[in-house]
């Protein structure tokens, strides 16, 4: 680590420490993303962090946010950067700023551009001088108002993060990369540390190792992982070699997990997304969580501590206390260094025989506190209650846990016990000994010390004081001498709504009081009042009771193969993606002719090639279906299909760029487009039998095999896949000729079924592979009408995974091209041009399969004293909700098999905020999509559930 880098702003960085300012700190980070939130929500929102327990927030700036079109920028309104950076310093929050260019965030392309996908000469998150170019653009716009807002200059930002998890993508060059960013952030003014995170534990190829960027470590595992403490110390032993801290910039949400990473010498605890929001417009991602494809709902919520609405819920409490007890511990906390609990403690669990190979109780980190003991983590991994019986090292035997008083633990429970720890920092000569029940919170006076403890069951507190006790007044704890000099046992029971305490008058005139609390009055303690007063609170709760909300509906049916856009279509020389036409987001509609040139040509259903995200189909005015195919193509068959001179209408929605890189689908690469590129008319599907078949020991490809002219006479005839084979994996040849249609000019590969990865090569010239997840391949450009066509397939399979069969697919691709487009203010503009010929209503409403109507609806007055959640259910149905001019969420409703894979949040919801529900005009424009092919669709209801109302 460049030592410039470590010294010259406020935030300075070692391997014992983080220290703002000189003072060393423990940062607990929750995630608030302004962009996913309503501006009008920034501070409160801030607000509910900081009263939680957390002192930072970890910020993504999406580029795309501001970058709407190449060279258009907008940082105003609800992209109002300053704004937020300026709030968050009002409310005390430090920042770790996360500008990317790459942020991910299961937002739309992960924040780069769109018209970046459509550059045929750059090479995304590479050294790629074109690519490199067009960052310094963005760094340009956002990294001199980050360097205006840091902490030393008068803001709140801590730190900069370059990238975000390049670990998972396929960087040519990490350091070059890493290093060029760097020298971009140096350049335009950034003095604080810079970061790079890793994802997957890759901290070279996340941050190249370069001079000058600090690699940071996010931790997604399961929270009962019983091994994790091994794996996460191997990094902070690692980092602490660079004479840098354990800095966790994403994990889990619970706190069980933050402390386990307390315990292992984190200084920085990033959980994701304690604070949850929205994706409004078309910002959602689409992300490999699904099988393997998945769209991000609008409602963004991993059900962390605040909800999208602002509800405070019940894992807040944890943070609140998790802060209380940092707060208790200060620096000399912030400062410790983690080591083996065994180095102070014998562990064992009391358990019946038959579980103890089970998952339990945990005692393997311990923190050497930096100014005197220890604190003990004792975490239950397993999915029971146990007993664990604890003995002090180096003390003679002493059991920390007597018979008479056992420690016990509970499931996704991590204690936090303190051995051996001076007190004069709390104003009393002595040492706090042990204790079974956790530390929570110290009161000092000039005269009197309060410390508060908290148990499940039963706590006991060990204490060795210099001074001579000249009175003990005991209220639900029991004190008793030990026999040492100076050394008193306090045993309390933990009873919900009891608060217990015993008051040590001391020889010098100071007091100390003992305090003792069930962990559930714990959780909701109120700062400790003069004189020691502990009042408990009560948890927020909200009022969910839904309203019936009168509201007067009307509908207007649209011609569904019909363009929404206001601008005439555009003619194309042939299909091709949206991007390259401008298209970023939103709705596009191609249009174009069959391709069918006789009557006599039987058309047996529709090819989509290169489809993606969402694909809705129509053959004249006959809807065929909507599909999903990642990016793929996708056969629909129907024999309901015109013949010559027919018209071709596909309307494609993007769902959104996905934010992750993964090969199984086409649409799944980081640089991958959306819409389509050729609909065929299908005249011919033939299922290609009687392989011959060349069984190989070696997995390389043998180029004399591949010939077309190669005799294969003598190898063996058998289905595709079919060779039963001892080997494993297994290597096979598998040719098969046919001869293409004279009337077709469209021939794709269907290896339908396979589970085996298939390299295919037609008349011996290499085509592509294909796999499970994308079986389809075009070989159009090696195929003349009425020539013999020859296949050769080398295929590698595992045993007892099938090949599945072979089909081919000839046809006619369309042509005469057309294509138009809408996005969220084209959407809208249809909606309200639509309007004046609706026709009032009543819900449920049903439509038919393809149909496409807008539904209207005006809030009633009663609606505006608050925001609402609204629960959308019906069947079969699409919806894209407006409400303030502002896509507030796009749903799919359950049922059908055309619906796919969805994740991120509620599924079947969205939420409307106060402060958009003004005096007024207060309506919803829903566009209603009937997507399931061959049935009804319908919109049952929408009920409404205040939002943000306590009782």
């Amino acid at each position: 680590m460049n030592m410039d880098m470590k010294t010259s702003s406020a935030l300075q960085l070692s391997s014992s420490a983080l220290r703002i300012g000189g003072q060393a700190e423990i940062i607990l980070c929750a995630s608030l993303f302004y962009f996913r939130n309503p501006r009008a929500h920034w501070r409160e929102r801030m607000e509910q962090v900081k009263a939680f327990g957390y002192n930072a927030i970890d910020v993504y700036f999406p580029w795309n946010f501001h970058e709407l079109e190449e060279g258009s920028w907008d940082f105003s309104g609800e992209r109002d950067v300053e704004a937020f950076l300026q709030m968050a310093a009002d409310v005390g929050l430090w920042i770790v700023a996360r500008p990317g260019p790459y942020i991910c965030s299961e937002w739309d392309g992960g924040a780069l551009p769109a018209y970046l996908f459509a550059k045929p000469d750059m090479v995304i998150r590479s050294t790629d001088s074109n690519y490199l170019q067009a960052v310094e653009k963005w760094f340009d716009r956002i990294l001199p108002l980050l360097a205006k807002y840091e902490q030393q200059r008068g803001g709140s930002i801590i730190c900069v993060q370059l990238e975000n998890e390049l670990d998972f993508y396929d960087c040519p060059d990490p350091k070059g990369y890493i290093a060029a960013l760097r020298d971009m952030a140096v350049s335009r003014g950034i003095r604080v540390p810079l970061i790079a995170c890793a994802g997957q534990g890759g901290l070279y190829e996340a941050s190249g190792l370069v001079e000058g960027v600090a690699p940071t470590c996010n931790f997604y595992p399961n929270d009962k992982d019983p091994e994790f403490e091994y794996k996460v110390t191997s990094y902070e032993q690692r980092l602490a070699q660079q004479d840098l801290p354990l800095l966790v910039t994403e994990t889990n949400r619970s706190h069980f997990l933050l402390r386990r990473l307390l315990s292992c010498g984190a200084k920085l605890l990033g959980p994701y997304l304690q604070v949850s929001g929205t994706n409004f417009g078309f910002t959602n991602g689409t992300n490999n969580w699904g099988n393997p494809l998945a769209l991000m709902t609008s409602d963004y919520d991993f059900y962390g501590m605040i909800s999208p609405e602002g509800h405070i819920r019940k894992e807040a409490y944890e943070g609140r206390l998790m802060r209380r007890v940092l707060t208790a511990y200060g620096s000399s906390l912030a400062e410790a260094q983690t080591a083996p609990a065994a180095d102070i403690v014998t562990a064992r669990r009391l358990v019946d025989p038959a579980d103890a190979a089970a998952p339990g109780t945990l005692v393997q980190r311990q923190l050497k506190l930096a100014q005197g003991g220890h604190l003990l983590f004792v975490a239950n991994v397993g999915e029971q209650e146990e007993v664990v019986q604890l003995e002090l090292q180096g003390t003679g035997g002493d059991s920390l846990i007597p018979q008479a008083s056992k420690l016990r633990t509970i499931p996704a429970r991590c204690e936090m016990l303190p051995i051996g720890v001076p007190m004069s920092g709390w104003g009393i000569d002595g040492v706090l000994r042990y204790s079974t029940a956790e530390l929570t919170d110290v009161h000092r006076e000039a005269a009197k010390t309060v410390i508060v403890f908290h148990s499940e069951y039963e706590g006991e507190i060990a204490l060795n004081l210099k001074q001579p006790a000249v009175r003990i007044e005991e209220q639900g704890i029991a004190a008793s001498a030990t026999g040492e000099d100076g050394g008193y046992r306090f045993v309390f029971q933990a009873v919900t709504g009891t608060i217990a305490s015993c008051t040590i008058e001391l020889s010098d005139g100071t007091e100390l009081e003992l305090i003792g609390l069930a962990r559930a009055d714990a959780l909701l303690m109120n700062a400790i009042q003069a004189g020691g007063e502990i009042t408990i609170g009560r948890p927020i709760e909200y009022d969910l009771t839904p309203r019936e909300l009168s509201i007067d509906w009307s509908l207007k049916e649209v011609t569904p193969q019909a363009s929404m856009s206001a601008q005439p279509a555009a003619a194309l020389p042939a299909a091709d993606f949206l991007e390259h036409s401008g298209i970023y987001r939103g709705y596009a509609w191609y249009e174009a002719e069959s391709g069918i040139d006789t009557a006599e040509q039987t058309v047996q259903g529709i090819l989509v090639q290169n489809g993606s995200d969402m694909i809705s189909l129509y053959a004249g005015d006959r809807y065929l279906g909507t599909i999903t195919p990642g990016g793929g193509s996708r056969f629909i068959r129907s024999s309901h299909i015109g013949g010559a001179g027919s018209k071709l209408t596909a309307r494609a929605e993007i769902w959104g760029h996905t934010n992750f890189d993964d090969p199984r689908l086409p649409a799944l690469r980081l640089d991958s487009m959306k819409g389509l590129t050729g609909l065929v008319s299908i005249t011919g599907v033939k299922p290609l039998l009687h392989w011959r078949m060349l069984r190989v020991k070696s997995r390389t490809l043998q180029p004399e095999l591949l010939e077309s002219n190669y005799d294969d006479q003598a190898w063996a005839i058998c289905t595709f896949g079919g060779w039963l084979s001892p080997d494993h994996p297994s290597s096979e040849y598998y040719r098969k000729t046919f001869t293409a249609s004279d009337s077709a000019d469209s021939w794709t590969l269907h290896f339908k079924g396979i589970q085996a990865l298939a390299q295919v090569f037609v008349n011996g010239a290499s085509i592509g592979t294909v796999h499970p997840f994308d079986p389809y391949l075009d070989i159009s450009q090696h195929v003349q009408p009425g020539d013999e066509v020859q296949v050769t397939v080398f295929l590698e399979r595992v045993l007892g995974l099938g090949a599945g069969e072979v089909i081919v697919y000839e046809g006619n691709a369309a042509r005469s091209w057309q294509l138009s487009a809408a996005d969220e203010a084209g959407l809208l503009a249809h909606a309200e041009a639509s309007e004046q010929g609706a026709a009032p209503t009543m819900l449920p409403v049903t439509m038919e399969a393809g149909s496409v109507s807008w539904l209207y609806g005006n809030l009633p007055p009663e609606a505006r004293a608050n925001g609402w959640r609204v629960y959308v259910k019906g069947s079969g149905m699409k919806a894209t909700v407006y409400f303030g001019g502002v896509i507030v969420g796009r749903l799919w409703t359950a049922g059908g098999e055309s619906r796919p894979a969805m994740s991120g949040g509620s599924q079947d919801s969205f939420f409307l905020p106060a402060p958009w529900i003004a005096e007024g005009d207060n309506k919803l424009f829903i566009l209603l999509e009937a997507v399931e092919a061959g049935a009804a669709s319908q919109l049952e209801s929408l009920t409404f559930v205040p939002a943000g109302v306590q009782l």
